[in-house]
């Protein structure tokens, strides 16, 4: 996947978010979005996702040499954010099954793997309404990873992580990330972006 940002902009009513951002990102590259809170890093995030329309300026998807239209960029994506909830109903195992009908996995992943990876097989039958906010992150995180998606969004992937965490989520990084572009939201975090070979900050475009 590559994607080319011309003079994106985003305001909401009268107030800009973020004007004039021009970028290009590469496949098998991963940028960091940097910006101190509540300067638009997510913002921009979910503008690249599609989830949110750039209120000026153009986005361009180009997937082997293809032109991709934002009513299918979904089926390229798998992102791991703050602001996208688990099914605190489901455990472990339902939550597993219900993703991988939705997104397909990579290939040789299976739940075994999945529950192997995030190191809970003792409490796999727990609704993950009982979890901890940091084994709530790792799972987001791990179905991310473990989705086969060209295009991996990454947003504060390190909140509710303590230093074995962290550890853990570089290690997904080294071992899943394959040749995805890349881009991690972070508040120049070291850990969450200690892979990124480049840099875009929401802070240069007010």
């Amino acid at each position: 996947m590559e994607i080319t940002l011309e003079n994106i902009g985003k305001k909401f009513n009268r107030d800009w978010i973020f004007r004039g951002i021009d970028a290009a990102f590469k496949p098998a590259t991963a940028t960091a979005i940097l910006g101190a809170n509540g300067s638009g890093k997510s913002t921009l995030l979910q503008v690249i996702s599609g989830k949110l329309s750039p209120s000026e300026g153009r986005l361009n998807y180009i997937h082997n040499g293809q032109t991709v239209e934002i009513e299918k960029l979904y089926r390229h994506i798998s992102m791991a954010s703050p602001y996208l909830e688990l099914i605190e109903e489901y455990n472990l195992h339902e939550h597993y099954q219900f993703h991988a009908g939705m997104k397909p996995v990579l290939a040789g992943v299976t739940e075994e793997l999945f529950l192997e990876l995030l190191g809970f097989q003792r409490v796999q039958g727990k609704a993950i309404r009982y979890f901890s906010s940091g084994m709530k992150q790792r799972v987001k995180l791990a179905l991310a990873f473990l989705s086969q998606s060209d295009l991996l969004l990454l947003d504060e992937p390190c909140s509710n992580l303590d230093a074995q965490g962290m550890e853990w989520y570089a290690g997904l990084y080294e071992k899943y990330a394959g040749n995805r572009l890349v881009l991690v939201c972070s508040n120049n975090q070291e850990e969450e972006i200690a892979f990124c070979t480049a840099t875009l900050n929401v802070n240069d475009y007010k």
